[in-house]
């Protein structure tokens, strides 16, 4: 806690004086953190900080850690939106993915953070586990519409090497989902999320009229952003910083006054890619006119054998000089935006 308040005064000058819309308590387990050390927090942040009176101030927390008592002292407190790490309402998926908590203390979770006063709750799900069948992923639908949430995050399930699944996958204990079944839960997501309201602003984002994730919605816009803690990365627009991930490391570089991290400048090409990246994902799509006339990029031309293959194959629209994903083309959303990446220019 003193090093990262003492980072915030480091930090202070990162955004160059920038109004501060949206604070967000990521992972770990910042529901851990005592009234106490959030108001600490608070109270640094808005001291070297300009923060805005109506910011989006967002906390992660497991449904294990929000017990009665705790949803109203965060109530109580500047957090304005959780966002609860349910992942699934089956008990043999949250076991197999081990999760601490049910899916009855997930339910619980929601409805008491709502009976705190929480009008504006997220949630993430997981989709393509392995299954017989479609079944437990329609109830765990069925589940979330039924709770009367604002935005949630759907995911597929993915193997990482170094990770339980990732093991399991290679000593053969594991058999990761079908791509073909993958692609099915997410075409049952997307149907049923318009049946119910929700508009899918990002490729894995879902919210009610007004409920986007303003800070997620930042990362995809480009918009500038600090991060404090251990692990934290910054974005300038120009450069990236990476707080060192070593806890007794950053811990000692701070008693010292000293921030830990490791730098990449990024070039115009640089640059390029990731508002593609970002964009391509989202809603807004990608502004052709900002990628020439910011990046020096015309990706109309430099793609357009590529562009005509798409447009035939109806995986993206081109309209009024912006570039969205249809449906089925989210279904290839990380294979298109490699296949439109711009090589590193030569020094």
């Amino acid at each position: 806690m003193q090093a990262i308040c003492r980072e915030i005064e480091l930090q202070q000058h990162y955004l160059a004086g920038q109004e501060i819309n949206t604070i967000y308590f990521g992972g770990g387990t910042p529901s851990l953190l005592s009234q106490t050390e959030l108001q600490q927090i608070f109270e640094k942040l808005h001291q070297y900080f300009a923060v805005a009176p109506d910011a989006e101030i967002t906390l992660e927390a497991n449904p294990d850690d929000l017990s009665v008592a705790r949803l109203k002292e965060l109530a109580a407190s500047p957090v304005n939106r959780l966002s609860i790490g349910l992942q699934s309402f089956h008990d043999a998926h949250l076991q197999r993915m081990n999760r601490a908590h049910c899916a009855a203390e997930s339910t619980a979770a929601v409805k008491n953070a709502q009976d705190a006063g929480f009008t504006n709750i997220t949630t993430d799900l997981i989709y393509g586990i392995p299954a017989p069948s479609h079944a437990i992923w329609q109830n765990d639908l069925q589940q979330l519409f039924s709770l009367q949430m604002q935005h949630v995050s759907c995911y597929a399930l993915t193997i990482e090497e170094k990770t339980a699944f990732g093991h399991w996958t290679k000593k053969g204990t594991f058999k990761p989902s079908e791509d073909e079944f993958v692609a099915q839960q997410f075409e049952m997501l997307v149907e049923q999320m318009q049946a119910h309201g929700f508009t899918q602003y990002e490729i894995s984002n879902f919210c009610r009229p007004g409920y986007e994730s303003k800070h997620n919605s930042n990362y995809w816009k480009g918009v500038h952003y600090v991060g404090l803690g251990p692990s934290a990365h910054s974005f300038n627009g120009v450069s990236r910083q990476y707080n060192i991930a070593n806890n007794a490391k950053y811990l000692a570089a701070l008693a010292q006054n000293q921030l830990a991290f490791d730098k990449e400048e990024l070039s115009l090409t640089d640059q390029a890619n990731e508002y593609l990246l970002t964009s391509l994902r989202t809603i807004w799509g990608c502004d052709l006119k900002k990628m020439q006339q910011e990046f020096g990029v015309d990706l109309l031309s430099i793609q357009a054998g590529y562009f005509e293959d798409l447009l035939r194959q109806e995986y993206i629209i081109v309209a009024n000089h912006v570039l969205y994903l249809t449906d089925k083309g989210k279904l290839l959303a990380d294979q298109i935006t490699l296949d439109l990446f711009l090589e590193p220019q030569e020094s």
